[in-house]
């Protein structure tokens, strides 16, 4: 056996997995498809002398540890600014704006001042929870073995340990709604609104769609040393992230190509040898580790044929349908939002005035129609980073929800509705908006799908819900990053923890590859 390794994808957990296996000594060769590294976490132009972070455009899952054991930061990474305040927006500008446990305007109440305390309390000691496991192998359920066993009471001892009254509640909510649970403890619709997108950007649900607790919890469970969930902008965008992570694998000896997609995994008898490249060479390796989402792996660059009938069939109906579309605007200057002073529009503004409206946003993506009233999550990166607009323009970055992947009609039919949709909403809040427009772009789950390479456009590769959560992700038998294939593993959003730029996936799949 040999020790090359080559890693399918040059996103960001590709990126980790291959810094620290070329550390242990590996021979590791990551080969990208797309021009720049960074998978989904990239920084590009889309306009002339306008630059943005091309699909994630905020950063609070990155993982503290890895950023210090590959030394990101003597490597370029840099916050342009930290801890965004969520602004959340009323059409009468009388906005609310929540940092952690605090808030303030939007008519909110003495009472729910307090309830958000609580509500936070709660929230973060669960997320803790699963924080927790982000960088552990995740256990084989029925394995019998003691290793196993251990893991299973490791989790079981966390949750124990909440004690008797916050493990009940633990229990209770992590797999319902977060409707009812924001029903039960606020009164303001703004808070409930703002408190409820974080449970359902880019996934498939709404806010009364069961499991949209645990992906509040997810977003909170980041173990990056600043408060829970809080965001932060990278200088140069997205980007830059990924550009540091694959200064520090280079650092380590590891080999980055880019413009070289696969075309398919190879076999001999029951072993992977290596990969075929678009252009027909073969890069052989005994390892071989894809950043690429599980359908994509499996039923594209492997092909069923070489897996088990029931194992495929899995494979087939893990739940990755992308639901986000992301708009860009190259702005001729800093729009006019009302009822918000300039300082105040470098923060993270959110469209969600109340449950019920993100619920009936969601609505129409249940008929594969996009939402007639969008939900959105906005920042102006420009405003604390020159790097990415000409002196005195602008670039806005904003998440759109919902825009179904499979659209009635097609999105090639219905792209520029949307789009002017999407428009209308914003000038509804800033209405010079349009005037200052100089550039917009709208990616849509399709134009995700074929720029990242994400199937559906999910940027997670897949729900992040209990059933295809740890042991389940993405189905029993390749839960551990390794697969049922000898030497092929996986790497990816669609590998425990899932998704979010954290880099957890990719350390945990490089500690697999080296314990076997």
């Amino acid at each position: 056996m040999s020790d090359d390794v080559v890693i399918i994808g040059g996103g960001h957990n590709g990126l980790v997995c291959a810094a620290y296996l070329a550390k242990a000594g590996r021979k590791v060769t990551v080969l990208e498809a797309a021009d720049q590294v960074g998978g989904a976490a990239v920084t590009r132009e889309f306009a002339p002398e306008f630059r943005v972070s091309s699909c994630a455009h905020l950063l609070n899952l990155l993982d503290q540890d890895i950023r210090k054991e590959l030394a990101l930061d003597s490597h370029g990474l840099r916050m342009a600014k930290e801890d965004l305040i969520t602004v959340s927006l009323a059409r009468d500008g009388n906005h609310l704006y929540l940092e952690g446990s605090s808030v303030d305007g939007g008519h909110v109440s003495d009472q729910d001042q307090v309830a958000l305390k609580e509500y936070r309390r709660f929230m973060e000691r669960f997320a803790k929870v699963i924080g927790k496991l982000h960088n552990r192998i995740p256990p084989r359920v029925a394995s019998g073995q003691r290793s196993d066993l251990i893991a299973l009471g490791k989790v079981a001892l966390d949750i124990r340990m909440l004690g008797r009254n916050d493990m009940r509640e633990f229990l209770r909510i992590a797999g319902i709604n977060i409707f009812d649970v924001l029903q039960e403890n606020f009164d303001n619709e703004l808070l409930k609104g703002a408190l409820g997108l974080d449970a359902i950007l880019g996934t498939h649900l709404g806010p009364r769609s069961n499991n949209s607790v645990f992906t509040a919890l997810h977003r909170l469970s980041g173990n990056t040393g600043q408060m829970p969930g809080m965001v932060s902008l990278p200088k140069g965008g997205m980007g830059a992230v990924s550009d540091a992570l694959a200064a520090a694998a280079r650092k380590h000896g590891a080999e980055i190509r880019t413009s070289t997609p696969v075309a398919r995994i190879l076999m001999e008898h029951d072993h992977v040898s290596g990969v075929e490249l678009a252009n027909g060479e073969q890069v052989t390796a005994d390892t071989v580790i894809s950043n690429a989402d599980p359908k994509t792996t499996f039923l594209g660059l492997l092909g069923a044929r070489h897996l088990e009938a029931g194992f495929a069939h899995k494979i087939h109906n893990f739940r990755s349908r992308g639901n986000a579309a992301k708009l860009h605007l190259a702005l001729s200057g800093l729009p006019e939002f009302t009822g918000l002073k300039k300082e105040q529009m470098d923060e993270r503004l959110v469209i969600a005035p109340s449950l019920d409206y993100v619920e009936k946003a969601f609505n129409h993506a249940k008929y594969g129609e996009h939402s007639v009233q969008p939900v959105m999550e906005i920042i102006i990166p420009s405003m604390f980073d020159e790097t990415l607009a000409p002196e005195g323009q602008h670039v806005l970055s904003a998440i759109v929800q919902y825009a179904p992947r499979e659209l009635k009609g097609g999105w090639a039919a219905g792209k520029a509705a949307f789009t002017e949709t999407v428009l209308d909403l914003l000038e509804h809040h800033a209405p010079d908006i349009r005037s200052k427009a100089v550039m917009a772009e709208l990616l849509t789950p399709e134009d995700l799908e074929r720029e990242f390479r994400m199937t559906g456009g999910h940027w997670h590769h897949g729900e992040l819900t209990l059933d295809q959560f740890m042991m389940l992700r993405p189905v029993p038998g390749s839960a551990q990053y390794a697969t049922p294939v000898d030497g092929l593993y996986l790497c990816g959003a669609g590998a425990h923890p899932g998704g979010g730029v954290m880099g957890s996936a990719g350390r945990n799949a490089a500690h697999a590859v080296l314990a076997r």
